[in-house]
């Protein structure tokens, strides 16, 4: 048995291989706090790589409301929220955050793999369905396969295939459709008018995970649902704050009843340590600031639209993204790897996205604004990615032709 563990994991090269080219780009060792410039190896590196979209994760209001919770609460809460895990900062959180949702009740977790972990795995049962966009995150996938209902998924933000797959279930089930409000890898935003349009004809309830649209999107910064005046259509929204929120966790909002239910059946809250006081204080802290500054989305907003266009202007294929995350499309693992080292070694920092987490014919490069870098920043990002291109032999294709829209 131990010999056959062994031969599974000398199976498993792929790291290896990427290594022996001399590309391998992952865990990079950061020796700064996550700003537009890091440190790496005592070098200046201009990060476009980061999911703190607000650019918050340095704010001296926020590191002074974490270091208070420890003074008062300590570094952790000894167990979880079901038992002896709760703080009344917990449910100050949990308040704060339906009411900026517009939903009835919240409740937290550890982290935002953990919210859709828990949630999918018990909010429906043996003879229901879950209905997935086949480009939902990978924590909405995972948290399927531990439920009993039966997983369908549809072709990305395609509404005639959500039709199609929704005409073919039985009408007394339960059918959730789960959806992604911004996609973390593509950046363009869920058809939610189209979605809320299906699921009233076909008796449907809808959960959003709103990771990437806390901060972005919406009245305030509230999300996906607030940004199209949906949020009555809407059952469930989740989210993490480990993005715009500038901490680390997660939550489910919707009524009473159903965060309830969570709350005695998620087996990731029940089973799983609270959220540390530190993390907590420092989410209220941030909420406190992007309902305070809203200048800050506005700003986010306006680095998007210059970066978007002098990208345009270079020829690169940005896909459909309508967000603060831009995918510069290469379509080739190996060239993708090519151009990140070679932008680590300029001073620019950008995640590879390749196979398996997108078809070989979608690899990117997946830039990723935040509310503080500047127009220089920005500039000097993009003409040194041109520059890599070059360099790479990299062709830089036209945007396609699909329709592309950057909203405000």
């Amino acid at each position: 048995m131990r010999k056959k563990l062994q031969d599974k994991i000398a199976r498993f090269t792929d790291a290896a291989d990427i290594k022996a080219k001399g590309l391998y780009p992952y865990f990079r060792a950061i020796e700064s706090g996550q700003n537009t410039e890091v440190l790496i190896a005592g070098k200046r590196v201009l990060m476009f790589g980061s999911n703190s979209y607000l650019g918050l994760t340095d704010h001296p209001y926020i590191k002074e409301a974490a270091k208070k919770a420890i003074d008062k609460y300590g570094t952790g809460c000894a167990g979880s929220r079901f038992l002896n895990g709760t703080l009344d900062i917990h449910i100050e959180l949990e308040s704060r955050l339906a009411r900026y949702v517009h939903k009835e009740a919240a409740v937290l977790f550890s982290t935002g793999f953990q919210v859709n972990l828990g949630v999918l795995s018990c909010i429906t049962g043996r003879n229901d369905y879950l209905i997935l966009d086949e480009q939902d995150h990978a924590s909405i996938i995972d948290g399927c396969r531990l439920s009993f209902s039966r997983v369908i998924k549809y072709a990305h933000n395609d509404m005639q295939d959500l039709q199609r797959k929704l005409s073919m279930l039985p009408q007394e089930a339960i059918k959730l459709i789960v959806i992604d409000g911004i996609f973390s890898m593509e950046g363009d935003i869920v058809q939610l008018p189209g979605i809320v349009a299906l699921a009233k004809q076909y008796g449907a309830n809808i959960m959003i995970d709103d990771a990437h649209s806390l901060g972005v999107i919406g009245h305030k910064g509230s999300g996906t649902a607030s940004h199209f005046n949906l949020t009555a259509e809407v059952d469930l929204i989740t989210g993490t704050f480990s993005k715009s929120l500038a901490s680390l966790g997660g939550f489910a909002a919707g009524d009473h009843a159903t965060i309830d239910y969570l709350k005695h059946q998620a087996r990731s809250l029940m089973f799983s340590a609270s959220m540390t006081p530190s993390a907590v204080a420092s989410t209220i802290a941030a909420l406190d600031i992007i309902e305070a500054e809203p200048e800050r989305i506005a700003k986010l907003w306006d680095n998007t639209h210059y970066a978007r266009a002098l990208m345009q202007a270079e020829g690169f294929d940005l896909g459909l993204s309508a967000s603060p995350i831009l995918p510069i499309y290469i379509r080739d693992n190996d060239q993708t790897f090519l151009v990140t080292r070679k932008l680590m070694a300029m001073g620019i920092f950008v995640n590879p996205v390749v196979s398996p987490a997108v078809l070989p014919q979608d690899s990117l490069l997946r830039f990723s604004l935040m509310a503080t870098h500047t127009f220089a920043q920005i500039e000097e990002a993009v003409e040194k990615i041109a520059r890599a291109f070059k360099q790479a032999g990299v062709i830089a294709m036209k945007e396609d032709t699909r329709k592309s829209t950057v909203i405000d």
